[in-house]
Formats: structure tokens, sequence, C-alpha cells
């Protein structure tokens, strides 16, 4: 009933909006602004020490920064398939990138906005296979996609871009904003970055940034890992061992056009001889490996917050900012160096806590934060709700709209489950973190590394950095037991399948309804 009424809502404000009706009369837009890779710990409005990102803060500082949002599953394409759904990676049945490939068929949030007279649209990376639906214009990377001259899918075409690609992507949002969309009705975009994921190539504008600055490095960046479980150890993904020759910037990128290549050279290649002649050894070699790492990194987040400052600009400037909710966030955090890691995956914090910013001019207090613990698992049901619609019951996660007023029900959650299973045996496995499932709490977290059998649990009060599991310390024999049961009661809620201790020999199969993507003749496009 409320759908039906809705959309008549919405078909006598479309008839009012080009005569004039004020913004405050029509339905609210929303911009989901989406990066990949992007720490929490690399933005100033959540306290980093490393850079600033002005543009972001923005959001932060005129709408609510969330403490706690923690992913489902800390990698690129499950953590997506999540939020289109608002299920599960068991559920929608994108698990894991290798072999992973989302069933567009299925229900989505944007196809339910589309039914409800939204235009919606996606631009940047997308990331799930098959081609996307449920959105009027889609412009997306194929795959990962690159950070310079990226091939794009426009509605099933393939075109090819000249320049880098976060400002390809930045551009390309502007102009649907501005010449394509329908603008007697409310708009959903998904302003998607590439950045700041591997393998972190700044955009030419940034290649002298912090050129002449020492950035701080993490506490633990020699860690020995020493007190956790064998997983810990047996990952591959250090910055001492990992990183490759393209990641370090040793070698250039194969796709640059020639005078690309020119500027990157200049840029590099006189800093990469002085490494050449150093010839650094042990800790001395991993220390300059962090400071290349993560000064490329934030450079490439640098290169983001410019581009979504421009965004900002743009909703200011043409007064559609008064009636747009804005949203920020990343499909899960980053290793910038802690442990001595690159990449996600694992539970611990850094990669579980997602950034989210949500700006919502007249709804939400300027400057206002909150702790409660929210997911990416909630933001297909907030959508929803921001546009009018009631959340399908088969979606598992909820609105965060009680949050937006500054206090927390009595009966939010109390727990988070999250469930990790790109782990192939003895298959090629990228950056070999073993399949694991736990829960958090506001103060504890207990892990499963079933296929190892072995568990960890943190103090996160006592041992904020998760340097040493007390699963075995008597005094938290009451803590496990609790957690123990409270993993088992989230399995059974969100309907857990009972095959977490099996490990897939062969890839997964296409979900029915697969639709891969298009490949057609390209058509050239400077941008």
């Amino acid at each position: 009933m409320r759908l039906c009424l809705w959309s008549l809502v919405l078909a006598l404000v479309s008839g009012l909006f080009g005569a004039g009706a004020s913004a405050a009369d029509a339905p609210p837009n929303i911009l989901f602004i989406f990066t990949d890779d992007h720490s929490a710990n690399a933005m100033s409005c959540y306290g980093s020490k490393i850079n600033q990102t002005p543009n972001l803060d923005r959001i932060a500082k005129e709408g609510m920064r969330f403490n706690n949002c923690l992913v489902t599953n800390a990698i690129c394409g499950p953590s997506r398939a999540v939020i289109l759904t608002g299920k599960h990676s068991h559920i929608n049945g994108f698990r894991m990138n290798v072999g992973g490939n989302f069933d567009g068929s299925q229900q989505t949030f944007p196809k339910l906005l589309q039914k409800a007279g939204y235009q919606t649209a996606i631009v940047g990376k997308w990331h799930l296979t098959s081609e996307p639906q449920g959105f009027d214009y889609y412009e997306t990377l194929y795959d990962q996609g690159p950070y310079y001259n990226p091939p794009m899918n426009r509605n099933g075409e393939r075109i090819k871009h000249t320049g880098y690609t976060t400002e390809i992507i930045t551009d390309l949002s502007l102009k649907w904003l501005e010449e394509s969309r329908d603008k007697s009705k409310p708009f959903m975009l998904m302003f998607q970055h590439k950045a700041p994921h591997r393998e972190w190539q700044p955009g030419p504008k940034y290649y002298s940034m912090y050129n002449d600055v020492e950035i701080p490095e993490p506490e633990n960046l020699f860690d020995d890992y020493e007190g956790r479980s064998k997983a810990a150890k047996q990952q591959d993904m250090t910055i001492e061992k990992t990183l490759t020759q393209l990641d370090l910037k040793l070698v250039p990128p194969q796709n640059l056009t020639p005078e690309q290549l020119a500027a990157w050279k200049a840029a590099y290649e006189p800093q990469n001889e002085e490494f050449r002649k150093a010839n650094l050894k042990g800790k001395d070699l991993v220390r300059w490996k962090y400071q290349r790492y993560i000064k490329d990194y934030l450079r490439c987040v640098a290169a983001v917050d410019d581009n979504v400052g421009r965004v900002l600009d743009y909703l200011e400037k043409t007064g559609l900012a008064k009636n747009t909710v804005v949203m920020y966030s990343s499909d899960q955090g980053f290793f910038l160096g802690e442990h001595g890691w690159f990449d996600k995956r694992f539970m611990y914090e850094e990669t579980l806590k997602m950034p989210f910013l949500v700006r919502w001019p007249g709804k939400i207090k300027p400057g206002s934060t909150c702790d409660a613990l929210v997911s990416n698992l909630d933001f297909a049901e907030t959508f929803l709700e921001i546009a009018g619609i009631k959340a399908p019951a088969d979606m598992q996660g909820v609105s965060l709209l009680p949050l937006f007023g500054g206090t927390v029900p009595s009966d939010w959650r109390k727990s988070h489950y999250y469930h990790y299973y790109e782990f192939l045996g003895d298959q090629f496995t990228p950056h070999m973190v073993r399949r694991h499932y736990g829960v958090r709490t506001e103060r504890y977290k207990l892990i499963h590394f079933y296929n190892l059998e072995e568990w960890e649990l943190f103090d996160l009060q006592k041992d904020p950095r998760e340097m040493k599991s007390v699963y075995d310390d008597p005094a938290y024999a009451d803590v496990v037991k609790e957690l123990t049961a409270e993993v088992k009661r989230l399995q059974e809620h969100y309907k857990v399948p009972d095959d977490r201790g099996s490990v897939p020999k062969d890839p997964p199969v296409l979900q029915p309804g697969f639709k891969p993507m298009p490949k057609a003749t390209p058509k050239k496009n400077a941008a």
C-alpha cells in the first residue's frame, strides 16, 4: 500500500517539478559514492595521521559519520553483491571473486527504485562479471579496469576512453547528471571509483605529492604473528614479500600512451635509480617498500577526494544538494602496513571496518556521529526507505534511518556476522587467506578459521590492534562460550548452509540468469 501511494506522489511531483515545484516537495535523490579498498584510516574525518581528505570531510561535517560500519565479506565483488541485494553472500550467490558470477536476474534495490519511479544509473567500477541490470544508464569498467585509458561498457556497447580513470568516471557522472537524466524524476546514481585499488597508479597531477614527506609507519609493521592462528602466518599479502615490481612502480604500466609513459618515467625513474644504487636489505628494504606503497595509495585517494569535490560542487551549484542524500563508502577497509600487510580479506579491524558517511539536509544533524553496529547488509534497505519503499521481507539487513536522528533504538543489533570464503585449497588462491567466519560485538571478536580448526578471540578494549588471541585464556572462558553460541544463533538467523568445512575443487558454476558482459568492437571516445 505504501509503495502504491508513494508511486502516486512521484507521479504528481513529476508533473509539478517541471513547472517549478520546490526541491523540498520532491522525493529525495540518492548519490551513492563508492570506492575500492579505501581504509577509514586514510580519511582525515576518521582521524588519519597520514593524509587529508577535505571533500570527504565535507560529507562528514555536513552529515553523519558512522564509526562501526562492518563488512560481511571483505572482498570487492561479494561486498557489492551484498549492497545490491541486502543479502549475505551465501544467499545472493556471489561468495568470492575467483569464479564468481553475479546473478543479475535476482531482486536488487535499483530494480525496486525503478519500479517506484526513480531513474537509476551506475558509472565506474562494477566488478560483478555479469551485465548490469536495474539501471536506466550504466557505463562500467570491465573487471577491475585500468587506472589509465579504460574501455567501458556503456549500456552494452564497448567504449574506449583516453585519460585517467578517476577523472573519466567523474566526467561521465557529471555529464549524466547535467545532460542525460530525466529531470522530472528523482535519481539514484551509483558513482563508483576503481581507486584506490591495487596497483595504486596515481594520476599525473599527483606524481610529486608526498615526495618530501616521510609517512609514519604503523607500530606493527614488523609483526611476527605470534599469539595468533596459523592463518596470520600463512597469508601471502606482506609488504616485505608480496608486492611486485608493478606495485612498486619499478616498471611502468603497459597501457600508457607515449605522452603518459614519458610523464610516468620522469616522475618515477630518478627515484628508482636512487633505490637501485642504495641496494637496501632487511628492514630498510621493507621501509622503502612501505613508503613507495603508501604514498601511491594516498595519491590515488587524493584524486578521489578532489573528484568527489567536483560532484559535491555541482550539487551545490545546481541546487540539487538540498534534496539529495549523499552517501560515501568503500567495499571494505584495507591494510595500510598494519601487521606488515596490504590487501583485505581478514576479519581484523583494519579491513572489517568500512568508511561510511551520510549527508541528508534537514534529516541528519551536521557533524553527528554514530557508534552503532551497522553493515553493508543494511544499505539496500536504507536506500529503499529513503525512497519511501518498504524493504522486501527476504532482505537480511535493516534500514539505518532510525539512526539518522542521532539515537540508537534499544533493540538495535549487538553483534555482527562475518564470513570469508575465497580459499581454494591446492588451486591458486589470491593472498592465501584461509576461510573463516566470526562474530564482532562492541568489545569482543571471535574468529573461526574452520579449514584449520583454529579459533581466535580478541578483547578489542585491551588489544585494539589484535596482536594476541586470548581464546585459550581461562579468564575468557565465559566470553568464548557466549560468543560461540552467538555465532551459531547468527548462522541460523541468516540461514548459513552447513558447508563451512568444504573446499571447492572446481570453480563455482554460473548462477541462473547469468548474462556475461558483452564483447564488442571498441569505439574510441576521448575524454
